[in-house]
């Protein structure tokens, strides 16, 4: 069937926050054990919604606490250290005027997604938003992007889900949609994009994904 919508992650897909989190991740060890911790240990738990995180790495403090230190570290860095992704926000415009509906589907809470639609100055581009606070599970379930579908009124056979961790494609598999990934992922190694979840459709850049509906 036709592609009539398009689900987006948002941190690493839409927003290029990849530093943002780092810092804010390192802001946090340095804070709770006295030193940083290797990059690509933080970078294995892009996608993943941030308490599950923060449970797992810190076992020994209270996970309240944990997250308070980081979200308050990015919550002062936001505005100076949040971007987009080349050719986003014209993709996303693009694509409403084009007649396909646009959703964000995120592990981010609904406060900070806002705040970063309002700061980018997409939000009228967003038809749907599933953040972390409309759901019970997260990615990798299907539930957020089945949220999405709903709130679009959509199929998931009508629908591509565009992200940047195995996060997403999982969760978009197990929703019955079609997975993009963005080729300026730091998370998916070449394994993962050959492997037996691996993605239907890679972009390099964003308006690749013109190419992409053109062939569904």
């Amino acid at each position: 069937m036709t592609v009539k919508a398009v689900l987006f992650d948002f941190d690493g897909t839409v927003a290029d926050t990849n530093q943002l989190v780092i810092d804010s991740w390192q802001h946090t060890y340095v804070t709770l054990e006295g030193e940083k911790h290797p990059v690509e240990k933080i970078v294995k738990t892009f996608g993943e919604p941030l308490r599950e995180s923060m449970e797992k790495a810190f076992p020994d403090h209270d996970t309240d606490h944990v997250v308070d230190i980081y979200r308050d570290y990015q919550l002062n860095h936001d505005d100076r250290d949040l971007f987009m992704f080349p050719g986003i926000a014209d993709l996303l415009a693009g694509l409403r005027n084009k007649g396909y509906k646009v959703g964000i589907v995120t592990s981010r809470t609904k406060d900070t997604t806002l705040r970063g639609l309002e700061h980018f100055g997409i939000g009228g581009y967003i038809d749907a938003l599933v953040t972390c606070n409309d759901t019970t599970r997260h990615k990798p379930d299907p539930e957020p992007a089945l949220i999405g579908l709903r709130q679009l009124d959509v199929e998931a056979c009508e629908a591509l889900f565009v992200g940047d961790t195995m996060f997403d494609i999982r969760c978009a598999h197990n929703a019955g949609i079609r997975a993009v990934l963005v080729d300026w992922s730091l998370s998916v190694d070449e394994d993962d994009r050959q492997g037996p979840d691996r993605p239907e459709y890679v972009i390099k850049k964003a308006d690749d994904l013109y190419e992409v509906l053109k062939s569904c």
